[in-house]
Order: C-alpha cells, then sequence, then structure tokens
C-alpha cells in the first residue's frame, strides 16, 4: 500500500453510493483520505477517480472487528494520524439489508463502538450516518430531529433501523461519557449517480426499467410519500455537520423537504426520460413508512439548504445511467 504520512480522513463503506461521492469531495478539497470497505454492497469502480487522483487509499475489510484490528490495518497503510472519521458502511437498501440482517448489525454496532475506540485513541472528530428510517412510520410530520419515532423493533426492517438506533445511542453515549467529538446525521432517501441500479431502491428501480423499456415498478399503491435528496447535497451537508461545533450530539436531518407521491415521482422521471408513464403495480413491502418528509430547520440554520430540484437530479441520475449502459454493453 502506498506509505501516508500526514493525518488523513477515515471513511468507512467509502466504497458505496454516498461513500464514494464524500470521498470525492474530500479530495477535491486537497484531504487524503484512507477508505475501508468489505464490498458487500459497495464497487471498487466508484473510487477509481479518487485511487487514481494519488490522495485515496483502498482497503477491502471488515469493519466491524475491535478497535485493534482497525488500527493494525492503519498501521500497515503506514496511516500516523487520523483528523476525522466518517462512518457510512452499512448496507442500506431494503434488499441489501434483508440479505446480510446480521452484518447490517454488526457494522452499526460493533463497528461503530470500534470505530468510536478508534476516533478517541486518535483524538479524532467522528461523523456517524444514521437514516431516516430510524423514525419509523412516522406518527409525526415533518418528521424533526427531537422525534423518537415509531419503529418495530422486531419487524422485517429491524435489523436496518434498531441497528442505526443502536449506532446513535453508541455515539451519544461516547460523547457524554468518553469524551467523544462526535457527529450525527439523518439520510433521507438519497439518489444519484453511482447507486447501485439493482439494489431495489425507488430510483434505481425505476431508471432500471426506463433504460429496459419496463413499465415503471410501484410497490403498493404509490400514494406513499418521499422526499427525494440529490446525492451532492447531501454530501455538502456531511461535510458541513462535520465542521461545524456543537457543545452535545446533535442530530441533523439530511434531506430535501420538497415531498412527492412515489407515483408523482414516477412520473417526474417518465417525463424526464421522455418515456411514457406507465406502472406495473407490486405487492407493498412490509412495514413501508407511508409519509416521510425532514423538518430541515436546523440545517438550514447552518446555512445550508438543498439546491437540486427533482426533476434536475433525475435528469442527472438519467444522463449517468445511460453512460453507464454505453460503458459496460
Amino acid at each position: 500500500m502506498r506509505a501516508i504520512s500526514r493525518a488523513v480522513s477515515l471513511v468507512t463503506g467509502g466504497a458505496g453510493f454516498v461513500g464514494s461521492h464524500l470521498v470525492r469531495k474530500l479530495i477535491k478539497s486537497g484531504s487524503e483520505v484512507i477508505i475501508i470497505d468489505d464490498l458487500s454492497t459497495g464497487h471498487v469502480r466508484n473510487l477509481e477517480t479518487a485511487i487514481s487522483s494519488g490522495r485515496a487509499t483502498f482497503v477491502h475489510a471488515d469493519v466491524a472487528v475491535p478497535k485493534t484490528k482497525l488500527q493494525e490495518i492503519l498501521d500497515r497503510a503506514k496511516v500516523e494520524q487520523l483528523t476525522e472519521i466518517y462512518h457510512l458502511a452499512s448496507p442500506a437498501s431494503p434488499e441489501a439489508y434483508d440479505a446480510h440482517p446480521w452484518e447490517t448489525l454488526r457494522v452499526n454496532s460493533v463497528g461503530t463502538m470500534s470505530l468510536v475506540e478508534l476516533s478517541i485513541a486518535h483524538e479524532a472528530r467522528m461523523l456517524y450516518a444514521s437514516t431516516s428510517e430510524i423514525y419509523g412510520d412516522p406518527l409525526v410530520h415533518p418528521q424533526p430531529e427531537a422525534y423518537f419515532g415509531n419503529v418495530d423493533p422486531i419487524g422485517p426492517r429491524a435489523c436496518y433501523d434498531e441497528g442505526k438506533r443502536f449506532g446513535e445511542a453508541a455515539m451519544s453515549s461516547a460523547v457524554r461519557s468518553k469524551g467523544l467529538d462526535g457527529r450525527l446525521v439523518r439520510l433521507f432517501n438519497c439518489y444519484g449517480p453511482m447507486m447501485d441500479m439493482h439494489d431495489g431502491r425507488l430510483v434505481p428501480a425505476l431508471v432500471d426499467a426506463v433504460m429496459n423499456g419496463r413499465p415503471l415498478p410501484i410497490h403498493g399503491t404509490g400514494f406513499q410519500t418521499r422526499s427525494m435528496t440529490y446525492v451532492d447535497d447531501a454530501v455538502d451537508l456531511i461535510l458541513l455537520v462535520m465542521k461545524t461545533s456543537q457543545r452535545e450530539l446533535q442530530p441533523i436531518n439530511v434531506g430535501n423537504d420538497d415531498e412527492r407521491s412515489v407515483l408523482e415521482i414516477a412520473a417526474t422521471l417518465a417525463r424526464v426520460a421522455g418515456v411514457k408513464f406507465e406502472v406495473e403495480h407490486a405487492s407493498a413491502r412490509e412495514g413501508d413508512p407511508q409519509r416521510r418528509k425532514p423538518d430541515l430547520m436546523l440545517a438550514r440554520k447552518l446555512g445550508w439548504t438543498p439546491t437540486t430540484s427533482l426533476e434536475d437530479g433525475l435528469q442527472k441520475t438519467m444522463a449517468w445511467a445511460s453512460t453507464e449502459r454505453l460503458n459496460f454493453a
């Protein structure tokens, strides 16, 4: 591995969708980055530009291990000091965490606790990427960070929902009792280029259907709502939260408050792609939230607001998907 002598940022899950965008922005800002990913849902091809820049080192490993194992990884990479840790490693789509429920629990529990210990040892600031799923099927709308959620702890989504809730508890406990300099964000329905077209989430499923001339797949009635967040907007807020001073751990919603029904999102994509709006309904997913919209008051107090409209974001995503199809034809 390439030796790194200067302080670096660690990104777990950096070969994944949001993680790879974060890595590129860190490198663009002049940071050295070490990426740890077990590639269970990420792809090395997402990191080609980052690695070729000479400022990123990729390590194929699982972070759900004791802190001593993580330190050994850093020692082999000759990383002397970490300044910040972004913990994004986790399956994030229903198909992914359905296929890997135990691994999802481990990376958000064991992995988070080990990374907390690593952060403290390096005196590094740590950001944990949580999710809007911690709100469950919300009884409060829109969802502010102070809302505790409506989550089924033994339901089909429990490995992800409760895994993330445990991760938040670990972060808050470490901030209070161990002196961790921690940050916490909750991501709402991110989409954009570099998504896995086969992970089963809404936008990839719709884009894949358009690319293959199929009707747009809709689970349930399609009247359930989502607030889609373009990935560049999300990463900008993640970076801002990491740099912002906090006296105590304050979760921050990362999302877009442009609430649309699933049918509206599908219709918008059809219009952007210039195809007929034709849908094919499938059974509703068990435990699927019926409404989802972030309260963004705290994010806006930091000086951030989402700037990418759904139409523009879907157009960029379709353009990327078309290029990808040509590259891998």
